[in-house]
């Protein structure tokens, strides 16, 4: 079984940062996903390119802080200029679906600039798998050669996915040493697993609801030890 440690939210903060740093050059994480708008993405690039076995997709949003392109994201945000839309999946318009296009396309461009190579797609809250979003999440991956992260919605589509499964579970009261049995009691061959290790700072705390558990799963994924027939990718 070939699987993915993902860790999502590089550069949302730099003890995010620094989580995912240690628990990829001390544990078992292999891979993650660069928040364009973070607040610590400077930072984040100059550690990928530090450490260039950490392979970095990008972890698109339209739920978290501002968009980078102001100019076109009218119907996304609220009076503050910040994304309006919460984890919570709700119909779209149809101009609302043209500017989350324009504005995911203009994270990967920003991303691109940064020069790491992109290895994946996925999303904050996992917004791409939004039944309304399938056509735009499929029409990107076509556009940037890339992978998407497994999502029900496109489960249909096995040419575009990461993996055949991706495990979600490793959140809140899921964070436990038992990761690699549950994993292996699975019918698919690959799957990818989403994690947030981190250390926690300041930063954190205030643009996160999910804090605490992420210095849990900084330790455990430092401790895990593959079963034979896991291969890490």
């Amino acid at each position: 079984m070939d699987i993915i440690i993902n860790a999502d939210d590089f550069g949302l903060s730099s003890g995010v940062n620094e989580g995912i740093i240690d628990t990829h050059l001390n544990g078992v994480v292999t891979r993650t996903t660069l928040l364009m708008n973070g607040h610590a993405v400077e930072e984040a690039v100059r550690l990928a390119k530090n450490h260039p076995s950490l392979k970095v997709g990008i972890h698109l949003t339209f739920t978290f802080g501002r968009p980078l392109n102001q100019k076109a994201t009218s119907e996304l945000t609220n009076a503050d200029g910040k994304f309006k839309f919460s984890s919570i999946e709700t119909p779209l318009s149809q101009l609302e679906i043209r500017q989350i296009k324009n504005e995911w396309q203009s994270q990967i461009e920003a991303f691109r600039q940064t020069g790491l190579e992109l290895d994946h797609i996925d999303s904050h809250h996992h917004v791409h798998g939004w039944t309304d979003l399938k056509k735009v999440i499929l029409e990107l991956g076509t556009l940037y050669h890339v992978p998407i992260r497994y999502t029900k919605t496109i489960k249909d589509h096995p040419e575009h996915t990461l993996t055949e499964y991706a495990w979600l579970n490793f959140y809140e009261d899921g964070v436990d040493h038992h990761l690699f049995e549950y994993l292996t009691d699975l019918p698919y061959p690959t799957v990818e697993v989403m994690t947030h290790p981190a250390v926690i700072d300041e930063k954190l705390k205030t643009v996160s609801s999910y804090v605490s558990y992420r210095e849990i799963e900084r330790q455990l994924l430092k401790t895990m030890v593959p079963t034979k027939n896991v291969n890490l990718i």
